[in-house]
């Protein structure tokens, strides 16, 4: 498995408009990427800092991953996503090893990305997303 680099913190909010003011009016970050992903049931907003984004995601259903996220733990950082070469060979890798998958196959990420989240119990308590980026022609 060949990773890449850190590709983005998520963090859960309860309240994403008053997030968006934080990070924009507040720190002065821009927002260059912002989407509603139905099946995952969150909408997100980007933010660019050096190469690492921040993802802020907020539930659109009350009984989302990030609803239950919220309720559980509060607002925070919610993983920690690492982009991958090739996102089926860095499945099948881990699962060799070992180590346990929330997502066995590839889904569907924001801006066209392939991604798979790992289970937290198998990385010392860090929810881990795996990101393979859309490839370019």
């Amino acid at each position: 498995m060949r990773i890449k680099r850190i590709d983005h913190l998520g963090i859960a909010v309860a309240d994403l408009a008053a997030a968006k003011r934080l990070y924009e009016d507040v720190l002065g970050l821009k927002l260059t990427h912002e989407e509603v992903v139905q099946d995952q049931g969150v909408r997100t907003l980007f933010y660019p800092i050096g190469e690492v984004k921040l993802e802020l995601l907020e539930s659109i259903t009350p009984d989302g991953a990030i609803a239950k996220y919220l309720e559980k733990r509060g607002p925070g950082i919610q993983h920690l996503a690492i982009e991958v070469e090739d996102i089926d060979e860095a499945i099948a890798e881990l699962k060799s090893k070992g180590v346990k998958m929330i997502d066995e196959h590839p889904r569907r990420g924001v801006e066209n990305t392939r991604i798979a989240f790992v289970h937290p119990k198998d990385t010392h308590g860090v929810l881990l997303e795996l990101v393979e980026l859309p490839r370019r022609m």
